[in-house]
């Protein structure tokens, strides 16, 4: 396997940047720019020379094979940040025989490929990358941590539990079998369809903490939707006007509440008219907010065409400033009255739909617990049946053994792996 470098830390003027080397030959070429290397694990302040010329002076790491991110020999070279040093030690690694420039991702991947690493923690990694949120945070580092793999190895354990008690009743077909082995069986199989169920069933709200919520403001024109969204936004991110109308495109702000990601949607006035562009307006505002996993309606006692609350939809009196609100939720986009209270009320609906948000956070292993949960259900009708086919049996636990295999990555993955890892940055 090719010896890999690059840099670890994002381009440009720095206090530090980090030079990463993995592959077999990463001692030696950090031995070419410093010969006496500190010991595995322990940070030594070395200067790198490169064809007699002094590059840097740098803090240098090494980590043995097997004990490394990559699982291979790795040396790491803090360096001074600045673009010239950077590039001079790069230049120095090029000069070198069997290195090259990792590719996107090809650190993680080779820690994929070594054993590292199972396939839900590298897409954990991606999401500890991009986390803006605490609750992102705190998701992602569950997944890098080992939680879905630990789940898969007891699921797997159940499966195989199930499927070694059928195949010693055919190993015994012409024998009498001294215990009826199918209730240990169907109790099994019974476990991990709830199991497998609420943990598909929780795919959503977790995918809804990584990927954000959507809350759209709606209501009539001159309500004030613009206003409260600048208040949201802490600048002017939509213009506001008496003139009614004047919103005619989907003006989004994101921000976070109580960890969560949130984007607020400012819609147009929601009213009848015959202006063929604020007509084009609503119908965007319209299909906005059905999509939206949350609509505040903002009203001044009117009703809004086209829309009706459901479920959590918060209704709210707007211009509380200026008019007398009845009892429930009032805001004042101008004097900020009332919004501490929404965003509290908005927080409080939102974390209660990412309560069910268990260990499988992607559409991906939501697919493969429906494989696995399809194959159990078909084991357990052969269980049920008076004429138990036990082969068949058997056979659909080994289906869902191999379903969840492809959730950690053990089989069947190589397609994925190319559009997982574009998405890292080349010292990933």
């Amino acid at each position: 396997m090719d010896t890999i470098y690059a840099t670890a830390t994002a381009r440009g003027r720095a206090g530090l940047a980090v030079v990463r080397i993995s592959g077999p030959d990463a001692l030696a070429a950090a031995k070419a720019l410093c010969p006496r290397l500190p010991e595995p694990r322990v940070a030594g302040l070395r200067r790198l020379f490169w064809k007699g010329d002094l590059l840097d002076e740098a803090l240098v790491l090494t980590f043995a094979k097997g004990a490394s991110f990559t699982g291979e020999a790795v040396v790491e070279l803090h360096l001074h940040g600045g673009v010239a040093v950077v590039s001079a030690v790069l230049r120095a690694l090029a000069d070198q025989p069997r290195l090259r420039l990792a590719e996107p991702g090809e650190f993680t991947r080779r820690a994929l490929e070594n054993g590292v690493l199972d396939l839900t923690q590298v897409e954990g990694l991606a999401d500890l990358i991009d986390a803006e949120t605490e609750a992102q945070r705190r998701q992602a580092v569950r997944v890098l941590s080992g939680s879905v793999g630990q789940r898969v190895d007891q699921w797997r354990h159940d499966l195989i539990r199930a499927g070694a008690l059928l195949e010693a009743t055919i190993d015994f077909a012409d024998e009498e079998v001294p215990v009826d082995v199918s209730p240990e069986v169907l109790a099994l199989i019974d476990g991990l369809l709830a199991d497998l169920g609420r943990e598909a069933a929780g795919v959503a709200a977790a995918e809804r903490i990584r990927d954000g919520f959507e809350v759209a403001i709606v209501g009539a024109p001159n309500v004030g939707k613009s206003t409260l969204l600048n208040r949201l936004a802490g600048r002017e991110a939509a213009i506001t006007s008496d003139i009614a109308g004047t919103t005619r495109d989907v003006i989004e702000v994101r921000m976070e509440i109580g960890g969560l990601p949130v984007t607020f949607l400012d819609t147009a006035g929601l009213r009848t008219t015959g202006d063929v562009l604020e007509q084009a307006g609503i119908d965007r505002a319209l299909a906005r907010a059905e999509a939206a996993d949350l609509r505040v309606f903002l009203t001044s006692g009117e009703t809004v065409p086209g829309l009706t609350p459901r479920g959590d939809d918060l209704v709210v009196a707007g211009k509380s400033d200026t008019i007398s609100a009845p009892d429930g939720l009032a805001v004042s986009g101008l004097t900020g009255s009332g919004v501490s209270e929404l965003l509290d009320r908005i927080g409080e609906i939102l974390h209660h739909r990412v309560a069910s948000a268990g260990a499988l956070v992607r559409e991906r292993h939501r697919l493969a617990v429906i494989g696995a949960l399809s194959a159990l259900a078909e084991a357990r009708a052969e269980v049920l049946r008076e004429d138990q086919r036990v082969e068949l049996a058997a056979d659909h636990l080994r289906r869902a053994v191999r379903a969840l295999d492809t959730l950690v990555g053990r089989v069947d993955v190589d397609d994925l792996l190319g559009e997982i890892f574009a998405s890292f940055c080349i010292g990933k």
